[in-house]
């Protein structure tokens, strides 16, 4: 044989094991996104705790563990803040995590930024930012997912169980963090927060959501949450606090938000 020849199959002969290889670096056990409230009605202390909550989250050795213990002992994480329907701002891009270096470089970064506040309530709109931003993951994930806070319901934009809808067809599960601090309150504050986003905010495969009824519960809902998205293990999780009361409830008005903002703007 010619030595380019056997050159070129020598070549030949290595790439499919390199390729497998690099393919396999992109494997990812998780795709998440991490989007969270930051609208008007939370005070700049219920905005500090929970920034300091996903923070030491990523600090802590059961999520570490978590995310090591995976198939591809990795996951990609993005850190996203929401509010109105055009407000939506990427914090922390696409970060992949893998081990104690590299979750603390996610959670340094995120500590070192600025905290921000911005109007009104669109969850549909911070999911349907959120949903875009996995085409921008660079990484092939075994489950996609959104993990969504907040302390009140839709005001503005596309009704939130239509897009929610539409991301659950897309594979994307979305998981939430309702805020019960304390409320209603406000004018545009509901009881039950927890069953809002129940019927309204959550779905796809293993969907659930951790109430967070008292501001000290802040960090260990949320790295409890963390935990059980990583792990992929949801179904141990009754899906909301549901009374045992309300077992035959009617299902929560999607469209309350909306309906107490233009009730509110009519008087």
């Amino acid at each position: 044989m010619r030595p380019a020849i056997a050159a070129l199959a020598a070549l030949a002969l290595c790439l499919p094991p390199a390729t497998a290889a690099a393919q396999e670096r992109d494997f990812v056990d998780l795709e998440l996104v991490l989007a969270v409230d930051v609208s008007r009605s939370m005070d700049l202390h219920e905005q500090e705790v929970q920034r300091a909550g996903y923070v030491a989250a990523f600090r802590h050795p059961q999520v570490l563990e978590a995310i090591t213990g995976g198939s591809h002992g990795r996951i990609a994480v993005l850190y996203l803040e929401w509010a109105g329907a055009a407000l939506q701002e990427v914090i922390v891009p696409w970060s992949l995590v893998e081990g104690r270096a590299s979750a603390e470089a996610f959670a340094a970064r995120l500590e070192a930024a600025p905290l921000r506040d911005a109007t009104r309530t669109s969850i549909s709109g911070g999911l349907a930012f959120a949903a875009r931003r996995f085409e921008e993951s660079g990484v092939f994930g075994l489950r996609r997912v959104i993990d969504v806070s907040g302390d009140g319901p839709n005001n503005m934009g596309a009704p939130v169980d239509v897009v929610r809808d539409e991301l659950v067809e897309q594979g994307i599960t979305i998981n939430g963090l309702p805020l019960l601090l304390g409320r209603p309150g406000g004018f545009l504050d509901i009881e039950l927060l927890d069953l809002y986003y129940e019927d309204c905010v959550i779905g796809g495969p293993g969907a659930f959501l951790v109430p967070v009824t008292d501001i000290s519960e802040f960090g260990t809902a949320i790295r409890r949450k963390l935990i059980l998205e990583i792990a992929g293990a949801p179904a141990a999780v009754v899906p909301a606090a549901v009374r045992p009361a309300q077992a035959e409830r009617p299902p929560v008005d999607c469209l309350i938000g909306e309906r107490l903002w233009r009730s509110w703007m009519d008087n």
